[in-house]
């Protein structure tokens, strides 16, 4: 079974490959003008897939910028997605040369500045930032992958010692599945705390996206998979399971699986612009104003090889696929005094997440309302066991 699935996977691979005119695939040496992100936007009701130039200050409508750029004889036609994943999908099959010589086009001529502009080029502030991947088939999560995360509440003196002990025996990674459609939001988008539930935490987390499919993959090999990175928050109930419900542990559904509570972007970093995150890695979270949270990747219990090896060794990762790296120390109750008395998000807070080198994703937190009287259902704690 695994030889006729890495066969298949070959096949395709091979059929891009093929689909890719000449004229792409003999370009193997192009090199970007300037660096680049991609992400999802949308004027108005329009949505499309764009690059992310001059500080972050500039989108581009890649499938425009890619019909412009082909009036020009010397290039020869070629399908651009509409979409991120699609995008990702044929990155490195042949696409990645075309969005190069787009990029080179645009400095070149001179058209990302103001008087040249044309219309598929917009100011950052003039369009809605969309979440840069709509979906990934999955998302899956790092627990306790810091080692201050490992030890909340602990003295200077406690956490050095929990991280010796930890350092002698790390043991393998702790991974969870996370639900994709309904839960991932993009920049700007509120996060919805549930009826009911008042001990919502948030934890700011790198974000890996997969460009090629694999199993088994080695940590040596682990950044070949890998597309780029982006900003996430893995939003957390610490609540615990509903009243009357059977106890049997932690429930991930309930602590990790609520509606808006995987925020994604604000877009991504292609791998080539950003080098290792292991040596680069700086994640701070904002509340209010008040740094809760701030980490290296020196306080990582298991570097993102090593996540991608374990992780591939359980299921395969396809292109688009999101693996987040954890969170660090600073989180839940207590862990940081805020002007609120509370560790927990309260109702009309604003959470900002910036990892340096990617972007900052800001949401207002925002309190579910009560169940409306015609629902048939129950909201979270139910109103009866079964």
């Amino acid at each position: 079974m695994r030889k006729r699935s890495l066969y298949t996977l070959a096949v395709a691979a091979l059929v891009s490959l093929l689909a890719m005119p000449a004229s792409v695939l003999a370009q193997p040496n192009i090199q970007p003008a300037e660096p680049f992100k991609v992400g999802t936007f949308a004027v108005g009701n329009e949505q499309f897939s764009g690059l992310v130039m001059r500080d972050d200050s500039l989108i581009v409508d890649l499938v425009e910028a890619n019909k412009a750029l082909e009036l020009m004889p010397e290039y020869p036609s070629i399908d651009m997605p509409d979409d991120v994943l699609g995008l990702i999908e044929g990155y490195e099959y042949g696409l990645k040369f075309r969005v190069y010589e787009i990029v080179n086009a645009l400095v070149e001529s001179g058209m990302l500045n103001g008087s040249n502009m044309p219309d598929y080029i917009h100011a950052v502030e003039d369009v809605d930032i969309r979440a840069p991947i709509q979906y990934p088939s999955k998302i899956m999560n790092a627990a306790v992958n810091f080692y201050t995360h490992a030890c909340e509440g602990c003295t200077e003196a406690e956490l050095a010692e929990r991280t010796r002990q930890r350092r002698e025996n790390r043991g393998v990674p702790y991974l969870f599945l996370k639900p994709t459609r309904g839960a991932i939001i993009g920049d700007g988008e509120n996060v919805i705390m549930p009826y009911g539930r008042d001990e919502i935490e948030y934890e700011v987390e790198m974000a890996i996206v997969f460009g090629r499919s694999g199993k088994y993959i080695s940590a040596s090999r682990a950044y070949d998979h890998v597309f780029g990175y982006m900003v996430a928050m893995d939003i957390s109930d610490r609540g615990g399971r509903p009243p009357g419900g059977f106890s049997s542990g932690l429930d991930w559904f309930v602590g990790k699986g609520h509606d808006t509570f995987a925020p994604h972007g604000p877009w991504i970093v292609p791998k080539e612009f950003y080098g290792d995150p292991m040596d680069r890695l700086h994640q701070i979270t904002v509340v209010d104003g008040v740094t809760v949270q701030e980490a290296k990747a020196g306080d990582m219990i298991h570097n993102i090889p090593e996540l991608i090896e374990y992780a591939s060794s359980l299921i395969t990762l396809f292109p688009g696929d999101v693996l987040q790296s954890g969170t660090s120390g600073g989180t839940g109750a207590g862990r940081v005094e805020r002007a609120t008395g509370s560790g927990y998000l309260i109702d009309g807070e604003t959470i900002s997440a910036t990892i340096e080198g990617i972007g900052t994703l800001t949401h207002r937190v925002v309190r579910e309302q009560s169940v409306p009287d015609d629902l048939s259902g129950s909201q979270l704690p139910p109103t009866s066991t079964y």
